[in-house]
């Protein structure tokens, strides 16, 4: 099978899913928006549950070759840095990732009826957290393992948020601001005149 062909298709059956959610995950829609002749998706991913599969494949894909680009950079060496990092990852969830981050969550829905889903799914979020916690140690903030992990689930929740846009419920958050959420968020964690 030709693997840029595969390709598409992972990549046109995330933006349905993210699109029009999992009710909306055919083979038929996956054609179309691929825009390959009807069938092609179905000869490369016979069930539904191989086009779910597909979709979680790519995701984390994705996410690794993310996580590998940032990682091969020094990471924040300061909160200033650390405040950039966060808020463009923030700033991402409306942009560039939308497709991926909705697919995710849908996901994540699937994985309460189809756990083998939660295979794809668990890396993405525990790589999060050892990321997060490492950003925030060579960013020079005294680190625990429970201060990460707030920051690391603080800024999942945001996600959703973020991802269905209510004003009032951004302004509420302080997501509406991408960059005070940060900054409050870690001022909170990590108070700027604490020493530990």
């Amino acid at each position: 099978m030709n693997p840029d062909r595969r390709d598409r298709l992972r990549d046109a059956a995330i933006e349905v899913l993210a699109r029009d959610g999992g009710r909306g995950l055919t083979h038929r829609a996956v054609d179309r928006t691929a825009e390959v002749p009807p069938g092609t998706t179905k000869n490369y991913f016979p069930t539904r549950d191989a086009v779910l599969r597909a979709v979680a494949e790519r995701c984390l894909e994705q996410y690794l070759a993310l996580t590998t680009h940032l990682a091969a950079g020094a990471g924040p060496s300061d909160r200033e840095g650390l405040v950039a990092l966060f808020r463009s990852l923030l700033e991402n969830v409306a942009g560039p990732g939308r497709a991926r981050l909705l697919a995710v969550l849908e996901l994540q829905a699937e994985a309460t009826r189809r756990p083998w889903l939660s295979g794809f799914l668990d890396p993405m979020a525990s790589g999060d957290f050892a990321g997060f916690e490492r950003a925030q140690r060579t960013a020079g903030l005294p680190v625990t393992p429970q201060r990460a992990a707030v920051i690391t689930l603080a800024l999942h929740a945001a996600i959703p948020h973020l991802l269905t846009d209510g004003p009032d419920t951004l302004a509420a958050a302080g997501l509406d601001d991408p960059d005070r959420f940060v900054r409050d968020l870690l001022d909170t964690v990590y108070p700027p005149d604490a020493t530990t």
